[in-house]
């Protein structure tokens, strides 16, 4: 994809990291396969720093940050806490969970859905989402051999789906890394990918307001090479140049 003269900015939410090289502090990140994937589609990635304080995030003023951008896309990451989605306990597998991230991520993701923001969410981004928009998760695929991590497995797109559009293709091999996975679909949601073991890998918004695709599996890592899952960061940047 050529970009364009004019760089659509596409928000990316920051990830907290205990640890990274050559800096001496906790830092907040991105995976540089995905900041490079939008800029391949002609994209402006931009970190922002998630603020929640105290796992509560101001509606009003998450709103004004995502008013200057023109896309966002939600990444992977951690766990959500259970108690997000209304569980009362925590499966032990459950790991990384952050609360100002969580609150951070659920209200970007309510206020880009509400003002039509063309968003993309990738693995937890998708779980976000459906979080926000009232679904639950299961917390635990079955452990070792079960869960979708450190793999690569087909999957079947709807025919009717936006995903198959912008793919080309209606079979996609999905690069995974997640132990959890929809249970209960959020509001207005529809599934349109499953892995051959019935696992939710794509969901869309039909009749929403803007350009929305989810994705349970992480396109960036394959983007480089294989057209189809670079095509899903294309669509999202060439919805945000046209919105712009």
């Amino acid at each position: 994809m050529t970009a364009p003269a004019h760089r659509p900015l596409i928000a990316v939410p920051a990830r907290f990291s205990a640890t990274t090289s050559a800096l001496r502090h906790a830092a907040e990140v991105n995976a540089r396969a995905l900041v490079e994937a939008v800029w391949r589609a002609g994209g402006e990635p931009a970190t922002i720093h998630p603020h929640a304080p105290e796992g509560v995030a101001d509606p009003t003023e998450v709103a004004a940050r995502l008013a200057r951008f023109d896309g966002l896309l939600l990444p992977g990451g951690g766990d959500l806490a259970p108690h997000r989605y209304g569980a009362t306990d925590t499966h032990d597998a459950v790991y990384d969970v952050d609360d100002e991230q969580d609150a951070f991520d659920l209200e970007l993701a309510r206020r880009a859905l509400t003002a039509g923001l063309p968003t993309l969410a990738i693995c937890r981004g998708l779980q976000v989402v459906n979080t926000a928009l009232g679904g639950t998760l299961h917390q635990d695929m079955g452990g070792p051999g079960r869960d979708h991590r450190h793999l690569r497995h087909p999957v079947t797109l709807a025919p009717d789906s936006a995903l198959t559009r912008v793919t080309g293709t209606d079979k996609a091999e999905a690069s995974c890394y997640h132990h959890q996975h929809v249970d209960r679909l959020g509001d207005g949601l529809t599934v349109t990918a499953r892995a051959t073991d019935g696992t939710v890998e794509a969901v869309e918004l039909p009749g929403g307001p803007g350009w929305f695709l989810a994705v349970q599996w992480h396109p960036e890592d394959t983007a480089h090479e294989d057209p189809a899952q670079q095509r899903l960061f294309d669509a999202l940047v060439r919805a945000a140049h046209d919105r712009h």
